[in-house]
């Protein structure tokens, strides 16, 4: 396993980082949870991102349960906060100072650890005062509840604001999560600048497209059973978008790319994120742990500057830079 400095911190991260965003809690059994966990630790990852609202808060209990036993201290665990997790109060939500204190102490509960490395605001907050979500990410630090403080689709402009007022607090603001592939690039051309300037590191998500970039999804044929774009429960919407024939079609020039690399279409994918320098690490997700198994073996994969090209031609049309896509509530 390649090991990366998170921001200009002293936190190690693994290379590629376990997420269970879709799959546990919901999409797969405890017992396979467990199973793709353990995959995880036996490849080498350290680094387990959840949140919240995964699962409405089952995705951190599930994973609690996975790690205990482990060496807390041989582990980088990342959950996050923002979105509904109670019946639906006014302030079950946001980035307000209640609601991230209170949410905390539930998160660290379900997960069964009195710490957290990296606490992130999972959207940004325009109905909050930034100085107040700040403020109270400064004193869960200070209490020793939390380590790290980032953010996730944070744009340039919430980043940089953010990483001032985390400067005047002493705060350790250094990590943002966005959606980052070979497909999905809207990162590359102000959130990564602003973020090398302000001393943070991408955590990314999605780096194989929601499976599109795995070629299992054909061009001018239906979805295969039991995959991310059938999950109501929320996958299927995030990989919609790249359910078109045109995408799919150039998707399926990356195979002869990959095998001449010697990689699978998934390894290429991940690999791929990895070249970028301001990406620390790159979350897999998994159903299965032959999944991790196999994807893990991207860390460290160095892609020439041929092949890179390559990889450009081949998606050359249906790649997505425009950085008004990104994500907010």
């Amino acid at each position: 396993m390649e090991f990366r400095r998170l921001g200009r911190s002293g936190l190690s991260v693994s290379a590629i980082s376990y997420g269970n965003w879709i799959t546990h809690g919901s999409q797969v059994e405890e017992d396979q949870a467990h199973a793709c966990v353990k995959a995880a630790l036996d490849a080498g990852i350290t680094t387990f991102d959840t949140a919240d609202v995964y699962a409405n808060t089952k995705a951190e209990s599930v994973l609690g349960r996975a790690l205990a036993g482990q060496r807390r201290e041989s582990l980088e665990i990342f959950t996050k906060v923002f979105w509904p997790t109670g019946p639906g109060g006014e302030n079950d939500r946001g980035l307000g100072r209640k609601h991230i204190m209170e949410s905390a102490n539930a998160s660290l509960k379900r997960l069964g650890t009195d710490y957290v490395d990296l606490y992130q605001a999972h959207r940004f907050d325009k109905s909050v005062p930034l100085e107040e979500t700040m403020l109270a990410f400064s004193d869960l630090v200070r209490q020793g509840k939390v380590l790290y403080v980032g953010v996730s689709e944070w744009n340039a402009e919430q980043i940089t604001r953010g990483a001032a007022i985390a400067r005047e607090l002493n705060v350790p603001f250094i990590s943002n999560q966005p959606q980052y592939s070979a497909l999905w690039r809207i990162i590359e051309s102000q959130v990564v600048p602003a973020s090398e300037r302000e001393g943070i590191s991408q955590i990314v998500w999605s780096p194989i497209a929601q499976g599109v970039l795995t070629g299992k999804y054909k061009p001018g044929q239906p979805v295969p059973a039991g995959s991310r774009a059938t999950d109501e429960g929320g996958g299927k919407n995030f990989v919609a978008r790249f359910l078109r024939d045109d995408v799919l079609e150039k998707v399926q020039l990356l195979e002869p790319i990959a095998a001449e690399a010697g990689l699978t279409m998934a390894q290429l994918a991940v690999a791929w994120v990895l070249q970028n320098p301001n990406v620390a690490s790159a979350i897999i997700g998994a159903s299965r742990p032959e999944q991790v198994t196999e994807n893990v073996k991207a860390a460290g994969v160095k892609l020439d500057a041929e092949v890179m090209k390559k990889i450009d031609e081949a998606l050359d049309g249906v790649i997505e830079y425009d950085p008004r896509l990104t994500i907010t509530p």
